[in-house]
């Protein structure tokens, strides 16, 4: 099936030519592509276009989950008749093991796994070998952390069709293979319940979500397949063929599992006998007690926790060699888009790296086997053999993109809106907060929303508290929110449930805001990479949406990076002018893209609702004041009971350090001072 891109919008600017100039270079057998393009100037669109023209199977490279899900959205809206998939690291929260020789301290994995992401995982895979050509999956730099094989996930499918003649016994011992359980009680995903000749089997995923089959035999004879309400059993479907695959990644054949446990032990002794010979007993012993354990647990179940550090042998590969991944899955000829490369391609670069030292120590000290360190992420150099055809975009594109286009790049600078860059405006940092109170009084007057962006994550949760305070409706958003919570908190800005969002370099590429007309940069001269020129213009880029969009740099001096940043921005900003003075175009508001990343949260339900607030503080009219100071009360009042209350107030506030609340019931004790003397006096 060919791609079919449905889109009330046609390219319009210089996206034709910025697609003309992809797809031709393409076609001309050209392996590095470079697309520049500004922020708001319809990057994704003109992705979506290459990808209908060139037609081949896609795999689209984010350096975050939440830009992940955003892409996941706007893909699925221009390509609702196609396999849009999305693949990003399946844990809420991981500590992997780790061991401090220094301390003698050895930490346990931890993990928390969320089970709708690893459906969709387990979907991708399974779409990518259905055999379907018109696939695009959205990922993460995850997709380059090692997987299980694709010749045995493949393998190690169940299919069958009505008519089939399957041994009864056989059937089941496939499910067992496949990694199903069986159980006699409700259907969970990834169980199968026997009932006579029927069978019924809860799929670990699905497009829908998990479906219930029912798999009827008549002898050893498949009579019949329906799709099944789980809880009534009653049919929704008959169905001719089928397909169960796996419910994990890391799965393997028999025939590998056996081969596998036969290495292992000779491995295992092979590192007993160079512990002992090095008069190491403590570790010898650990590492014959911890892997013994893991293998009879794969010998019993064909699985134990932590199994992946055993995937090299169960992949049957040599030492060194890589480990298998996402990229294995994907046909020789498929095309890969790297969204923001600047920051996408230095992930890859440093994942390798760090999982080496880690496993190093736990190889060293006897808690795994050297096979361990087989278990990694590829190396760049790796990643660069695997890539297909590729197209980097990016609006700050790095020198390694702009080397491997050999300087070809394919500028979009005009938006389809008509919208310039905003202004970049240097302020100092004296009274800042103070400051930017009074810009953001301003943006929420006329209902506009704000980014600001802080250096370090204490400091966003910290201008947080403070906001939370005197009455600005905001939150924070940075790497310890949950990956869902994250993009549920996008949506509530949208939806107007607060103003002002705080955060650090997740607020940079790719976020879809056009309601943000003002961001504000703090400590915006403290040079390094959150606050170099590519960071800059990207941060800058969150208000290219907005119709009066502004940008405001706090800083004492005008660092390289700030005067490279703000030269760019007024060479963008002429040529739009002068792109909108000759075509008689008159900038407007940018409408947001499509449901987003909605598409994610329809899945989670009450499961958001719950790890986010459901509401946020009114702001109010005044909250610039570091006091909500009562000016008039009600005749008759105790004044002097008040006056006592508010003086206690303040001093349980200064004891615990509290001062902007200290300060507050401090003048409301003035002003009721005040009053009463007034009353005197009359």
């Amino acid at each position: 099936m060919d791609f079919k891109l449905v889109s009330e919008y046609k390219p319009t600017g210089d996206q034709p030519e910025a697609i003309a100039q992809l797809v031709d270079s393409i076609r001309r057998g050209s392996k590095h592509n470079t697309l520049l393009g500004v922020t708001g100037s319809g990057k994704t669109f003109t992705a979506a276009n290459v990808i209908a023209q060139i037609n081949k199977p896609t795999l689209v490279l984010s350096h975050n989950k939440t830009l992940a899900a955003q892409l996941y959205g706007e893909f699925k809206n221009f390509f609702p008749e196609n396999a849009v998939e999305y693949f990003v690291s399946y844990y809420d929260y991981y500590q992997p093991e780790a061991y401090l020789p220094a301390t003698d301290t050895f930490i346990e994995k931890d993990l928390s796994i969320n089970d709708e992401i690893e459906k969709m995982r387990l979907q991708t895979c399974a779409t990518l070998l259905s055999g379907r050509r018109d696939v695009i999956v959205v990922s993460s730099v995850s997709c380059l952390y090692g997987s299980g094989n694709p010749e045995d996930f493949h393998a190690t499918a169940v299919s069958f069709k009505v008519g089939d003649i399957v041994s009864y016994k056989q059937f089941l011992y496939k499910l067992v293979e496949a990694l199903y359980t069986r159980t006699e009680r409700d259907l969970l995903p990834a169980t199968f319940r026997v009932n006579g000749d029927t069978v019924d089997i809860m799929a670990a995923f699905g497009e829908f979500g998990s479906q219930c089959y029912r798999v009827m035999f008549y002898d050893n004879e498949i009579e019949a397949i329906w799709i099944v309400d789980p809880a009534t059993g009653a049919r929704i479907q008959t169905i001719d063929t089928l397909t169960i695959y796996p419910a994990r990644l890391f799965v393997t054949t028999k025939e590998r599992i056996n081969a596998a446990v036969q290495q292992i032990y000779l491995d295992l002794g092979k590192q007993i006998e160079f512990f002992e010979r090095e008069g190491r007993t403590m570790e010898a012993q650990r590492i014959k007690q911890r892997v013994e354990y893991d293998l009879e647990m794969i010998k019993e179940l064909g699985y134990c926790p932590g199994i992946e550090n055993y995937s090299r042998y169960l992949d049957g590969r040599a030492a060194g060699t890589r480990p298998f991944c996402l990229l294995d899955y994907f046909p020789k000829d498929y095309l890969l888009l790297i969204d923001e490369s600047h920051v996408t391609l230095p992930q890859v670069h440093g994942m390798f790296g760090g999982d080496r030292a880690r496993k190093e120590n736990l190889v060293e000290y006897g808690f795994r086997l050297p096979a361990a360190k087989d278990n990694r992420p590829l190396r760049f150099e790796e990643f660069e053999q695997m890539m297909g055809t590729t197209v980097y975009i990016s609006a700050t594109p790095a020198d390694y993109e702009l080397m491997k286009s050999e300087g070809v790049v394919v500028e979009q600078l005009i938006r389809p809106t008509g919208l310039v860059d905003p202004p970049l405006e240097v302020r100092v940092t004296e009274n800042q907060i103070d400051d930017l109170l009074e810009e953001i009084d301003k943006r929420v007057r006329v209902e506009d929303k704000v980014l600001i962006t802080t250096i370090t994550k204490r400091m966003a949760e910290e201008l947080s508290k403070y906001f939370d305070r005197i009455g600005v409706r905001n939150r924070y958003i940075h790497s310890d929110i949950d990956t869902l919570e994250r993009i549920q908190i996008l949506e509530d800005l949208r939806a107007g449930m607060f103003d002002v969002l705080i955060g650090v370099n997740l607020l940079r590429e790719g976020l879809d805001l056009p309601e943000v007309g003002l961001v504000a940069i703090l400590d915006a001269d403290k040079e390094g990479f959150l606050r170099n020129v590519r960071s800059i213009t990207q941060i800058a880029g969150r208000a290219a949406r907005h119709a009066n969009g502004n940008v405001i740099l706090y800083a004492d001096h005008c660092t390289d990076s700030m005067r490279y940043a703000i030269v760019e921005s007024n060479r963008r900003r002429e040529k739009q002018v002068r792109y909108n003075l000759e075509h008689e175009m008159l900038p407007r508001q940018a409408q947001r893209s499509g449901t987003g990343q909605s598409t994610l949260l329809a899945s989670q339900g009450e499961k958001i609702q719950e790890a986010t607030p459901a509401f946020y503080l009114p702001a109010e009219d005044h909250y610039m004041q570091a006091a909500d100071v009562q000016g008039t009360y009600v005749a008759g009042e105790n004044l002097d009971t008040l006056i006592a209350k508010a003086k206690e107030d303040m001093e349980r506030a200064a004891k615990s350090l509290d001062f902007l609340a200290a300060a507050k019931y401090r003048d409301r004790m003035y002003e009721l001072q005040k009053l009463r003397e007034e009353n005197r006096n009359r």
